[in-house]
């Protein structure tokens, strides 16, 4: 088995590619590798798994945790399509403030690896099951997002009135934010 590894323009922010052997009853491929993710240098350390079902149109984000709670997360549309954004939140990065957006679905089975340092949100374009490993524990006192539709951030998510939570519509504003990692 074997992966194939994307680098983004964001250092850090990896997507990740698994060889998907097809034939006539569907398809098979290998999600997770110890031996083979150390060898290829991928993240391994992971503390929890999560998984979310999403409306159409429900926008979760942009949400990361604090230090010592950082979160890398790794993700992967299981049912459905997503638009799906990381900022980069790395005070001392070359590309602090920059976002990486990508639509995910359950057709092309790519995984996306987000270091801790970062901010991370999506919007279901569809009825979407998603699954995130992280590398610690939810620590809900470390759990911060910054406003989704920041007009400094200025992500295009293709939606003008998402489903939101009270937490999500409430994020802060980028210009005002301090970043502790």
């Amino acid at each position: 088995m074997t992966v194939e590894i994307e680098y983004t323009p964001i250092e850090g922010l990896l997507l990740i590619r698994p060889r998907i052997y097809s034939d006539n009853r569907g398809h098979f491929y290998e999600n997770f590798n110890l031996k083979l993710w150390n060898s290829k240098g991928l993240p391994t350390d992971f503390a929890q798994e999560n998984r979310s079902f999403s409306v159409k149109n429900t926008l979760r984000g942009l949400h990361f945790q604090t230090p010592p709670h950082g979160q890398g997360k790794l993700i992967q549309v299981l049912k459905g399509r997503v638009l799906d954004v990381a900022v980069d939140i790395r005070q001392h990065s070359k590309t602090y403030g920059q976002s990486f957006k990508i639509e995910l679905s359950e057709n092309d089975i790519v995984q996306m690896y987000i270091p801790e340092g970062f901010a991370h949100g999506f919007c279901a374009l569809e009825d979407t099951v998603f699954n995130y490993k992280c590398t610690s524990y939810y620590e809900p006192s470390a759990e911060k997002s910054i406003l989704w539709n920041d007009p400094d951030l200025n992500i295009e998510w293709g939606i003008s009135h998402p489903i939101l939570s009270g937490k999500d519509s409430e994020g802060q504003l980028f210009k005002d934010f301090v970043s502790p990692f």
